[in-house]
């Protein structure tokens, strides 16, 4: 079978697959022995020490070890409910401005995806602690879910971010290190978090209706120095753990691996302060992360055989010659991928997207001179859109779980349509002003 055709009906039976609904990770195992085996004439041994070299040497990635420990860092604060009193004290502070509540939404969502970086435990604990709370103020149902669902899922960008630390091990490159996408994604994650602040203010300054201001007298009820004591309160721990984790590693005292076992046990001794750390906490925390873990390396070790295949059998330089031998301007090539990942977002999980299109797509930018940290990120920003594009975008669901009972899957689908073209807005962005990303990299590691 040549390359051509192998590659057309790898994509078309993973497609296939995946509408049918059988689980992803083996999903990908079973195409790629399949064609694997179709490849190589059905020489079993070949195949078998092909996967055994490419999961071994998967396993042996030490940068890998960080994933289990951002989760637990993830599992624990969300169970010491930190999000919480940082909500409560930006409620008394941002409360009494139009659309106030939910620009406390983004804010606390912004901080909370600098020390957790798990899209599900954001959306869910915004959707339980914030939805009643805009809705009793009267804010729009379509608004309300629109914030909850699009400022939850900034924790996928803004480091650390379990995306960067998968990302930095299936590229092994220098330039693509776990320490310089967390350092690229800073100023991009910060820019989405300004856009969604700034449409909130001006939408809600435009129609006070869809996000009206607290009254002025539960706004009168606490002194400034009150406002003050509870904002610092709030909001020092978690700024102390992201500095131990990110400042750790932006100044070059530790890896990112060391970085996550030090944010786990930062986020152990802020469960301790806030009273929340016993041994049900702990259970459920790693139990949490036992699942989320196996998960993720599933997923990992399906989408690795699955490459493996698909660019031995030639795979790989079929899709390249087809962008790069067109003879197209390389921008319209780059567009060309961007979209490709996008509508990939509507139906596939992301993790699933950069396992098969990350060894594809990376050494065709390469090629193409690209900078392979610039186009790490646009791809992680892209990706980002996949939580919110209907019909399989996962932040729905998540926020859908915990919705009070008159919501529709409408109000939701019509609540995040302008934060998606909002994240377009950022690739955008980030397209015209590449320092945002290399800006920072190059500050603290040099140029690679």
């Amino acid at each position: 079978m040549s390359p051509e055709i192998l590659t057309v009906a790898m994509f078309a039976t993973l497609i296939v697959s995946i509408f049918l609904g059988h689980p992803l990770a083996y999903t990908l195992a079973a195409i790629a022995t399949l064609f694997g085996l179709i490849d190589n004439g059905f020489d079993f041994h070949a195949l078998f020490d092909m996967f055994a070299n490419n999961v071994w040497g998967l396993m042996g990635n030490y940068i890998l070890v960080a994933i289990p420990l951002f989760i637990l860092m993830a599992q624990l604060l969300d169970r010491s409910k930190v999000s919480d009193s940082l909500f409560e004290a930006l409620y008394v502070i941002l409360g009494s401005v139009k659309g106030g509540l939910g620009l406390a939404v983004v804010v606390v969502c912004t901080v909370f995806a600098a020390t957790t970086g798990i899209i599900g435990a954001s959306v869910v604990a915004m959707g339980l602690l914030a939805t009643p709370a805009l809705l009793r103020k009267g804010y729009q149902k379509e608004l309300t879910s629109g914030i909850i669902c699009a400022a939850g899922t900034l924790g996928i960008l803004i480091p650390p971010s379990i995306m960067m630390v998968i990302y930095g091990g299936l590229t092994g490159l220098k330039e693509t290190s776990v320490g310089n996408l967390f350092a690229g994604a800073i100023f991009p994650g910060l820019v989405l978090s300004t856009l969604y602040f700034g449409y909130i203010l001006v939408r809600c300054k435009i129609n006070p209706d869809l996000g009206p201001p607290i009254s002025k007298q539960e706004a009168s009820q606490y002194t400034l120095a009150t406002k003050l004591g509870m904002t610092l309160k709030s909001l020092l721990p978690p700024l102390g753990l992201i500095l131990a984790v990110m400042g750790t590693i932006l100044a070059g005292v530790a890896t990112a691996t060391e970085a996550a076992g030090l944010g786990a046990v930062g986020a152990l001794v802020l469960a301790f302060f806030n009273k929340k750390l016993n041994w049900t906490v702990l259970k459920e925390s790693a139990w949490a992360t036992m699942k989320t873990t196996s998960m993720v390396m599933m997923l990992f070790i399906g989408g690795k055989l699955f490459s493996s295949v698909f660019l031995s059998s030639g795979g790989g330089d079929v899709v390249a010659d087809l962008l790069i031998g067109s003879g197209m301007n390389r921008w319209i090539v780059l567009i060309i991928m961007m979209l490709i990942i996008f509508i990939m977002g509507m139906f596939v999980d992301w993790l699933a997207i950069l396992l098969v299109t990350v060894p594809v797509f990376m050494p065709i930018a390469i090629e193409l001179e690209f900078n392979p940290l610039w186009f790490a990120i646009m791809m992680c920003v892209n990706l980002q859109t996949s939580f919110l594009t209907p019909p399989f975008g996962y932040a729905l669901f998540y926020f859908k779980g915990v919705a009070p009972p008159e919501y529709t899957m409408g109000h939701i689908y019509r609540g995040i349509i302008p934060f998606v073209l909002l994240q377009l807005v950022a690739i955008g962005i980030i397209t015209l002003f590449p320092e945002l990303v290399t800006w920072l990299p190059e500050l603290f590691f040099g140029r690679y």
